[in-house]
């Protein structure tokens, strides 16, 4: 079983994106389930549809899921799970204040040493305890010996249990933290292998040692995706750049395909550069994936898009762009020297059918080419229609070419009038 367990706390990642593309490839190469977890316990930091919104990017990229599931929904396991960890001594009741714990914090980082819970709860006598008003959290004890696994990318990891920490399961509400709600939902899903981001590995020993404490004792296959860079600043993609969610992208005019392609391809040596994700099944191997940090370049995704865009149906890129006419699709597809989305393209388009086009450099000359071809009969050729063109406005040169091409397409420059007009001839009423 596997799982792609996002929060709904904000817009998807590319990030995120990239662990589903990822998970949707390893489940069919395996023949295991993907199940898609809402982990949606925080409550404070969740937005109201986002789980939609999720479900929603999943199903325009075709990414198979068994079931949708919501990590709230498991509450009362986390609660039984931590009671029995309390129980059994595995886990204690802590009555630090949130203030002292800042206050440690300050203390560590001063001391320019990671921060460590001081065990100061851990010893306290049940008297003490029962004696005792303060709101508490629970903490789980550190391990005793190190926690090792093998991550499919990176290599074998060891964290001492000063790494792992006494850390809190349970908050003062007592609601479960990340990873205790993470480690008991794996257990309750037989997950067999998590694919995440890298920035989750300090958080795999956490949630191993858990899963231990409970007796539950299966070994779970990890994959740890390197991080995404900015090629330009090389640091990791923000949330504010316009670029990093994959509905600004969507937005932007790149199409599904082509950002799969593009994400799948980061950090990968493929056999070929464009692709679909059901090729990709075939050849993929996921622990070949590179170490090191992939860069997202924006003009890397706009060369993938271009070509995925030349692959499209003439009609579906038409209805793609807001028409219905292979025609139109064919003539979107001479505006790829210039344009490298479906929005670009789509504004060249429109730019054709807007009405009462103005150039105020060209009135005069483009007033009557309009008025020429209002009245003009049907030529199936373009060599005819620009004979009669000329024939009648008596206009030459630069003057006839920037009026013709005004009048037909809303422009200065762009393909050739003469690949043009076969796709547009049976528009001219609209056009002009």
């Amino acid at each position: 079983m596997l799982r792609f367990a996002p929060s709904p706390t904000g817009d998807m990642h590319i990030g995120n994106l990239r662990v589903a593309l990822l998970n949707h490839i390893l489940s069919k190469q395996t023949g295991q389930p993907l199940t898609v977890r809402i982990e949606d316990t925080d409550s404070s930091r969740n937005i109201t549809d986002k789980d939609k919104d999720i479900v929603h990017i999943l199903n325009l990229f075709a990414i198979d899921y068994d079931k949708v599931i919501f990590q709230s929904d498991s509450l009362k396991f986390h609660t039984k799970l931590a009671l029995d960890l309390l129980v059994k001594d595995r886990a204690f009741n802590c009555f630090c204040s949130s203030e002292t714990i800042a206050d440690d914090r300050e203390k560590a980082k001063a001391d320019k040493k990671p921060y460590r819970y001081t065990d100061f709860c851990l010893n306290l006598s049940p008297q003490t305890k029962l004696q005792c008003n303060a709101p508490f959290s629970v903490r789980i004890k550190r391990p005793t010996e190190n926690i090792k696994f093998t991550d499919n990318i990176k290599g074998d990891f060891e964290f001492e249990p000063y790494d792992v920490d006494s850390f809190i399961i349970l908050r003062e509400d007592k609601t479960p933290t990340y990873n205790f709600a993470c480690a008991v939902d794996d257990m309750i899903g037989d997950i067999s292998h998590i694919v995440r981001g890298e920035d989750h590995l300090s958080n795999t020993p956490k949630q191993i040692h858990i899963q231990r404490q409970l007796g539950y004792d299966k070994i779970i296959t990890y994959t740890h995706l390197p991080m995404i860079l900015d090629i330009n600043t090389g640091k990791k993609m923000s949330k504010r750049d316009e670029t990093s969610t994959v509905q600004s992208l969507l937005d932007m005019g790149f199409l599904p395909v082509a950002i799969a392609n593009y994400l799948v391809l980061l950090g990968y040596n493929p056999p070929k550069e464009i692709f679909t994700i059901e090729e990709a099944i075939s050849w993929y191997d996921i622990g070949k994936i590179s170490k090191a940090p992939a860069k997202f370049d924006i003009d890397k995704l706009k060369f993938i898009n271009k070509q995925h865009i030349k692959l499209f149906d003439d009609m579906r890129l038409s209805k793609i762009i807001g028409y219905a006419d292979t025609d139109i699709g064919a003539l979107a597809k001479l505006y790829l020297e210039e344009c490298d989305t479906t929005v670009e393209i789509g504004r060249k388009i429109d730019k054709i059918f807007k009405t009462n086009k103005t150039n105020d450099d060209i009135s005069e000359s483009l007033n009557t080419m309009q008025n020429c071809i209002r009245s003009a009969p049907y030529f199936d050729e373009f060599s005819q229609f620009k004979k009669y063109l000329m024939d009648k406005t008596k206009l030459k040169g630069k003057d006839f070419f920037s009026s013709m091409r005004f009048a037909l397409t809303g422009a200065v420059s762009g393909p050739n009038i003469s690949e043009i007009y076969p796709l547009i001839k049976n528009y001219l009423g609209e056009i002009v």
